[in-house]
């Protein structure tokens, strides 16, 4: 099948599934990429948990701070499922910068991630993106701004109402009067720009080698496996990567890197129409199409 048919088989796939996305695979030696709408952009969520991670080492490499510092936490005091980490707590705690680093990342905890956002501004993670030439990512707020979207003032049963806001508010130029989703307000970025990162962390060059690797190792330590993870992991593969949840938005990137020492970087960020909060068959839609696309890269 050619790439051409492929995709726009993938595209149909998407619309009876009740998704749109920004998909990209790029083949990490070749170049080779092979997308969906790549250029779409959405609300980022906690993807921007990665660049903000890479800001605060880049800070401690150039001694600004003291990754061994102990940072005094407030609890969280959130009782919402999908909520990790200190984001539960019920007590105040003192955290190292750099295991509030693995909290933020691994463990997609919100409360950790906006205590590093106390160390490194939303305004300085955007600036450092800025000054390695990775464009298309934006950088504005804090998480504690995602919580509160409709869905946080709902109870539990009337949450779909929230996701039918959250289909029903967009606009053609990606605007939304929920400002969590709205790309002109919140942190935003596409599969390209992800993609772009991805390649800088694999293949290093704008980014400090020693940053890079620590970011890597984080990422392929993150504990949140139930989206793509299913179809990138296996005996002869290793699946590194970020996902990211808001409303009907799930987003992952990640690296999969094989045996055979082949790397493909894969970004997906998706949108549904489908008034839910829990859609497995939307994250199995979502694994199935990046892998397609990887599949016909590597065949390649």
């Amino acid at each position: 099948m050619s790439a051409t048919a492929l995709v726009r088989d993938l595209r149909r796939e998407l619309d009876e599934g009740g998704l749109r996305g920004s998909f990209l695979v790029r083949d990490l030696d070749t170049g080779e990429e092979l997308g969906i709408e790549p250029e779409l952009e959405f609300s980022t969520a906690s993807l921007v948990k990665v660049p903000l991670a890479i800001a605060t080492l880049e800070r401690i490499r150039v001694g600004e701070i003291d990754g061994a510092e102990q940072v005094l936490v407030q609890p969280g005091l959130s009782d919402l499922p999908m909520h990790t980490g200190m984001s539960r707590f019920r007590h105040p705690a003192k955290v190292s910068v750099e295991d509030l680093l693995y909290l933020s990342t691994c463990l997609s905890d919100n409360t950790a991630a906006d205590t590093l956002f106390e160390v490194t501004p939303p305004e300085r993670v955007d600036a450092w993106l800025r000054s390695a030439g990775l464009r298309g990512i934006t950088v504005r707020h804090k998480l504690r701004d995602l919580n509160e979207t409709p869905a946080d003032r709902l109870g539990p049963d009337q949450v779909h109402l929230a996701h039918s806001l959250a289909i029903g508010e967009g606009t053609a130029g990606r605007g939304h009067r929920i400002p969590q989703l709205d790309v002109t307000r919140a942190n935003s970025g596409s599969a390209r720009a992800f993609t772009d990162l991805l390649e800088a962390l694999w293949r290093p060059s704008v980014i400090d080698p020693g940053i890079a690797a620590r970011v890597r190792e984080l990422m392929r330590s993150n504990v949140l496996r139930h989206r793509l993870a299913p179809d990138f992991t296996s005996d002869a593969s290793t699946w590194s990567s970020k996902t990211g949840t808001l409303l009907n938005l799930r987003h992952e990137f990640g690296v999969v890197e094989h045996a055979d020492g082949q790397a493909f970087a894969v970004s997906v960020l998706t949108e549904s129409r489908v008034p839910a909060v829990h859609q497995p068959g939307a994250e199995a839609l979502m694994a199935r199409v990046a892998r397609s696309l990887r599949d016909h890269l590597r065949a390649w």
